[in-house]
């Protein structure tokens, strides 16, 4: 697989349990799969939102937002899944058909951003730069590009309690705590009440009435954000420069 930086490295598919105890006795711990299938890995067959709390914010602060944009998918046409991140965020899925490659996909996902940060302005932000966050729950929405990925469902994460990114049902969340879902405690969970994102792709849904909010919001003068720094300048995109050390106007 080449990576938008350059560099090339192979991808290991895991289609059987055989591959998974492979990869665990190798001393994998946290899983990280693409939002896309080996047989058509250019195109993502699952939207993803990374909800990501900032200093001052906390898990608590994450279930409003997650909340609102189920509903704003909904309005989109899209079923929203969520779970755990296995420590203090959210992730929320939407299962789509694979018809638009990583760039759309993630011009999506900064429509939907946009939109919730409207909803929401106090309580979300799209901002790339940390000291332009402030106390608020950040839309990670780089995590959309191609050649990222998120800790997948029921994977363990490094942490001392070992934690586990848990799916969870809607009606769970206001009342979850992310402590404790763990590698002691998932198993029976799943063996007693089964698991939350089982049909996930059953219905998949369209990023086309995404796509036409970043169409509207381009043509209002809301262009590319920021890209991370190891993605080659890409076109539109805003000088990749921390404000505070920008060069000001003579």
């Amino acid at each position: 697989m080449v990576y938008p930086s350059g560099r090339t490295h192979p991808q290991l598919v895991i289609d059987e349990p055989a591959a998974a105890v492979w990869a665990v006795q190798m001393n994998t711990i946290v899983f990280h799969p693409w939002p896309s299938r080996a047989e058509l890995p250019d195109n993502p067959d699952e939207l993803r939102i990374d909800l990501d709390p900032q200093p001052g914010t906390g898990f608590a602060d994450t279930i409003p937002v997650a909340v609102e944009l189920k509903n704003l998918l909904a309005d989109a046409g899209l079923t929203a899944f969520v779970k755990t991140s296995g420590n203090r965020g959210l992730h929320v899925f939407a299962p789509i058909t694979p018809t638009r490659e990583f760039l759309d996909v993630r011009h999506a996902v900064i429509a939907a951003a946009r939109e919730l940060e409207r909803r929401m302005p106090t309580q979300v932000t799209t901002n790339w730069w940390k000291e332009e966050r402030g106390e608020r729950i950040f839309i990670d929405y780089n995590q959309a590009n191609r050649d990222r990925t998120m800790a997948g469902a029921y994977s363990p994460r490094p942490l001392p309690h070992a934690p586990v990114s848990c799916p969870l049902e809607w009606n769970e969340l206001a009342e979850a705590d992310p402590r404790s879902f763990t590698i002691l405690t998932v198993p029976d969970r799943l063996g007693t009440q089964g698991d939350p994102w089982a049909t996930m792709h059953e219905q998949p849904g369209s990023i086309d009435t995404l796509y036409s909010w970043w169409e509207r919001d381009l043509e209002n003068g809301l262009g590319e954000l920021p890209f991370p720094p190891d993605f080659p300048k890409m076109p539109g995109e805003p000088p990749r420069v921390q404000p505070s050390r920008a060069r000001r106007p003579e």
